[in-house]
This record gives C-alpha cells, sequence and structure tokens, in this order.
C-alpha cells in the first residue's frame, strides 16, 4: 500500500497576541487528497490555525511547510499563489460585481493565473460545478445565504487550489442547504482534493473528514479518526466541561 504523500505540516506553530496565545505550539500533517477535520470548541484557536496557513497571520513560533517550501509568514497573496485558498466564516464577495465577475477575480488572482476569455470559460465551469451557472449575471445582493457561500466556493475553486481551507463553510444554513453543503463538499472530497475543514456540524465532521485534529484553548489535545477523536474523553470534556463528561 502507498502512502500519501504530505502536502502541509505544521511543526510549533504558535500565535501569541500580547500576553495571550491563541495557536500554542501546533504539530499536525495533512496528506495529498486528504480531508482534514479541524475541530474544537468556540474560541479554541481554529479559525486562527487557517489565518496563519492562509498567510492572512503570522506565525509568532515555528514553521508552516506546503510541499517542502516554508510558507510561515509569507504575505497572502504569496500563498494563494502557491495553491492555498481559503473560504470565511463570513462570505466575502465583492457587491459592485456580478456573480461570475466575483468567480472570475478568483481565477486571475489564484494559483493558476488566467486571463480573457479563458478565465471567463473557466469561472463559468466553476459556477456549473457548484450548481450556480444559472445565476452568472446576477448581482451577489440578489442571492440567497446559501448560494452566496456557493459562489464563495466557486471563487476559491477558480483559483485551481493544491489546499482548499473551508471556515465552518457549512454554518447557518437550514436542514436541507445543509444537506445539500454536505453533499457538494463530499463531491469535492471524491474528486481527490486535499481539504482542511474547520466545522462544528458533527455529521458533517463524521462524513467527510479522513481524520481530525482537535483543539481546546490553543493547543491540540487530540488527533485520529473522527469517531476515535469524538469518543475520546479528554475530547468530550473540552466540549461539555468536566461535569458532564
Amino acid at each position: 500500500m502507498t502512502t500519501a504523500a504530505t502536502v502541509l505540516s505544521l511543526r510549533g506553530a504558535t500565535r501569541r497576541f500580547g500576553g495571550l496565545t491563541a495557536v500554542d505550539e501546533i504539530d499536525f500533517d495533512v496528506a495529498e487528497h486528504e480531508v482534514m477535520g479541524l475541530i474544537g470548541p468556540n474560541g479554541s484557536g481554529k479559525s486562527t490555525t487557517l489565518n496563519l496557513i492562509s498567510g492572512a497571520l503570522a506565525p509568532s513560533g515555528g514553521d508552516i511547510v506546503l510541499r517542502g517550501q516554508s510558507i510561515g509568514g509569507l504575505p497572502a497573496q504569496a500563498i494563494a499563489r502557491l495553491g492555498v485558498a481559503r473560504t470565511f466564516q463570513l462570505v466575502r464577495l465583492l457587491p459592485s460585481m456580478t456573480v461570475l465577475e466575483n468567480v472570475k477575480a478568483g481565477a486571475v488572482f489564484g494559483h493558476r493565473r488566467r486571463w480573457g476569455w479563458d478565465a471567463d470559460a473557466h469561472a463559468m465551469r466553476m459556477l456549473e460545478r457548484v450548481g450556480m451557472a444559472r445565476a452568472a449575471r446576477s448581482r451577489v445582493g440578489q442571492l440567497t445565504y446559501i448560494d452566496t457561500k456557493r459562489v464563495e466556493l466557486a471563487r476559491v475553486l477558480a483559483s485551481d487550489p493544491r489546499v482548499l481551507l473551508l471556515d465552518e463553510w457549512l454554518a447557518g444554513l437550514n436542514p436541507t442547504e445543509l444537506q445539500e453543503g454536505i453533499a457538494l463538499i463530499r463531491s469535492l472530497r471524491d474528486e481527490g482534493r486535499t481539504i482542511i475543514l474547520v466545522e462544528h456540524v458533527m455529521d458533517a465532521i463524521r462524513s467527510l473528514c479522513d481524520r481530525c485534529v482537535v483543539m481546546a484553548s490553543g493547543r491540540k489535545i487530540a488527533e485520529g479518526t473522527p469517531d476515535a477523536v469524538l469518543s475520546d474523553r479528554e475530547v468530550i470534556r473540552a466540549y461539555l466541561g468536566d461535569d458532564d463528561a
């Protein structure tokens, strides 16, 4: 059996804000084509960890390595051009642009930069991929909440990312939308994409993730398959407190 190559490694990754350590010497590896869940209670450092990987924040210590190249401290645009793309907890679209123009921006400024008709055609393919081709000429303000998330995902995919970071992409969806969202992410997983998924929806974690890293108070407290970590006593304690655990 061939072991998949490591795409991304965090070694001692740390982020401090004054006297607060938001991420405390985190270590983990993500393999090619793996879906890694990054889970934990609110305030545990998950989104800050994604910010370190994507370059939105520079590490205070440790290192982050993408395919053998250190990216810790590189600016976000440089990391994006190396093939790391992300969504955000709060969807960030450009309201003055059409849906197609928003997605085209991902094609122009992403890992594999496209221009002109090539960018237009690629952006349309990504809208088709997420089921939003019908809204290509619409304004962002005309979209439902889940459709804004689909457009943001299409823009991320338009950059041809090697590593896809999804920060609570399923948050705020109603039950029907949630099942649609899980199915869409599952289809991306089945294409063999490498994904790090920050999520609170445990049905999504169980059905989508190969492995999980669990964080609490900035530290990694568990790592393993979803079933293994979600039955770990320290993980249960982190979510529920000592009395309920």
